[in-house]
């Protein structure tokens, strides 16, 4: 039953996406498996703490949120605004979650493949993970694709795909859980972060900007809230720029303090040099 009509649209359904549903499903199912059989069966699998179950689960609530809900029927339908809110959950909110709550010792197993470890350690390097991400992000939005994409449900749900599995490569030099393929040094981290807010920022300043509709699609949607379609890009481009730095943002701000408390920890930690110039003045050890 429809919770809002306006203009004879019913915008507030809350349909079932059973495409979205199986794939959290999968997700959840597969995770669920791998903490506790798969973990079993491993020799080197450490323990699985309750905050990582927690940051998975909410990695996949937040795609449902964003594809499964009635945003995806906005999307789809009537907003931009809606489409870039989209992106921005599925990149900056779930990616990160759904890496920070998977094991160390899982994505080692993994990379035990024949094959693996090579090809992922390209993917994440820094200059690589970047491009591959900024442009994963700058083709899923040229005008043709996404109205390709809003025409096509299959296609749309695809480029979701891509965006999540492209965020993950991207977030990986700040997030990652294991040596083999280590994080940046925080310094680093910051830097690439920054760089992070800025290419998404120039493109959703294109689109705020721009006195004509950049999307064709938007242009013929039908109105609702009272927004013209200038409005809505307006806003679309308006809403990505800001919501998306101050996740970025905060997550520098985050890398920041833990540096900084680290490097002071370290700082009141004696050297052992200074340990040894002690026990001989104490007259406990001889040169």
């Amino acid at each position: 039953m429809s919770m809002l009509h306006i203009a004879g649209y019913e915008w507030l359904d809350w349909n079932a996406h059973l495409d979205v549903v199986l794939i959290c499903v999968m997700l959840w199912g597969w995770y669920f498996y791998a903490i506790t059989r798969l973990r079993r069966e491993l020799s080197d699998a450490g323990r699985v703490k309750r905050s990582q179950v927690i940051l998975f689960s909410l990695g996949v609530l937040t795609i449902y949120v964003a594809t499964g809900s009635p945003i995806h029927d906005l999307s789809e339908n009537y907003l931009a605004t809606a489409h870039m809110l989209q992106h921005v959950l599925l990149t900056l909110v779930a990616a990160p979650l759904l890496l920070a709550g998977i094991p160390g010792w899982l994505w080692q197993a993994f990379l035990r493949a024949p094959g693996v470890l090579p090809v992922a350690q390209r993917l994440t390097q820094p200059v690589v993970a970047f491009a591959l991400f900024n442009a994963a992000l700058l083709l899923i939005h040229l005008p043709q694709t996404i109205d390709w994409q809003l025409r096509v449900h299959s296609v749309h749900l695809f480029m979701h795909v891509a965006l999540v599995g492209t965020a993950l490569i991207m977030w990986w030099p700040i997030l990652s859980p294991i040596p083999e393929l280590p994080r940046l040094n925080p310094p680093l981290q910051m830097v690439y972060l920054f760089l992070q807010s800025l290419l998404p920022a120039v493109m959703a300043s294109f689109i705020t900007f721009s006195d004509t509709v950049v999307y064709d699609y938007y242009a013929d949607a039908p109105r609702i809230w009272g927004w013209t379609a200038i409005d809505d890009q307006q806003i679309a481009g308006g809403s990505m720029k800001l919501i998306g730095t101050l996740i970025i943002w905060s997550y520098m701000t985050v890398v920041f303090f833990r540096w900084y408390f680290e490097e002071e920890r370290k700082q009141q930690e004696p050297h052992w040099d200074e340990v040894e110039a002690e026990l001989e003045q104490l007259g406990l050890q001889s040169r």
